[in-house]
């Protein structure tokens, strides 16, 4: 039997929760920002919590140093991107660790 678990696996495991986390944020974005009278409530309301509570720390620490692309009135905020591409750079990475 070989049950032994890999760092890499498990690195990549975490990894691609949290990229689900930032799915999940950018589809609470869009829903806040095509419907602006929407709030999260019940069970959504937790979920979402949650989903911020994992994916705000990183996105704080992307928007400090990656500022956002001013197009005119237009603000692009590139630090999702630049971190949901490095997050799976990183997922890609842990296949290689033992």
């Amino acid at each position: 039997m070989s049950g032994s678990f890999s760092l890499g696996g498990i690195l990549n495991g975490i990894l691609q929760l949290f990229l689900f986390a930032l799915l999940g944020r950018l589809i609470l974005d869009y829903v806040r920002m095509f419907s602006q009278n929407w709030r999260p409530r019940g069970i959504m309301l937790y979920i979402a919590e949650f989903i911020y509570g994992v994916t705000d720390p990183v996105m704080k620490v992307a928007r400090k140093f990656i500022p956002p692309l001013r197009l005119g009135s237009v603000s692009i905020d590139l630090s999702f991107i630049i971190v949901f591409i490095s997050v799976q750079i990183l997922s890609k990475a842990t296949n290689l660790i033992p």
